[in-house]
């Protein structure tokens, strides 16, 4: 499987395609390096995202994962660069009764940044879980990063400023 990894403010991350498209984006370096033009166009893409430059991608995605996850994983990729959801808004959007169901999708999610996660936060203002990078530390960064985006802040960081957030539990 082809990959091609990129240095990032969070540090090294690979992305990696199959047959013809986006399957997975690791922490981390990669074993085998490949710059095919699809992988070579997600490293530009997402390099300008940390830019600052870009706020949506247009890649081709193909995440391996239960037909559940990918209607959970299609539900975030509509969420706008610069706002947030909570669990409860994606499991409504996707008829599902337990918020827990979409954290479960969430961390499973084979492609964050690309598939946007780290955009879901907890009903009663707290982050929530994220199983990328650093974690929470990683969750906070993009949101931050999304929010400075041009014509977008998140709703997290504009809770924050507010003192309505709390990033950890108290």
């Amino acid at each position: 499987m082809p990959q091609l990894s990129l240095h990032t403010p969070l540090g090294e991350i690979t992305v990696s395609e199959e047959d013809g498209a986006i399957v997975a984006l690791d922490w981390g370096r990669g074993r085998d390096q490949a710059a095919t033009p699809l992988l070579a166009r997600a490293r530009d893409q997402l390099q300008d995202y940390f830019d600052g430059t870009r706020t949506a991608f247009d890649l081709p995605l193909a995440p391996h994962g239960t037909e559940f996850q990918r209607k959970v994983w299609d539900a975030l990729c509509a969420i706008p660069a610069g706002e947030t959801r909570t669990y409860a808004d994606i499991a409504r959007a996707v008829g599902c009764r337990a918020a827990r169901a979409i954290g479960q999708a969430n961390g499973a999610n084979p492609i964050p940044i690309l598939i946007p996660c780290h955009r879901v936060v907890a009903a009663d203002g707290t982050l929530g879980g994220y199983s990328g990078g650093e974690g929470e530390a990683t969750k906070r960064y993009l949101l931050d990063l999304e929010g400075a985006a041009p014509g977008g802040r998140t709703l997290f960081t504009a809770a924050r400023r507010r003192g309505t957030i709390r990033t950890r539990p108290e």
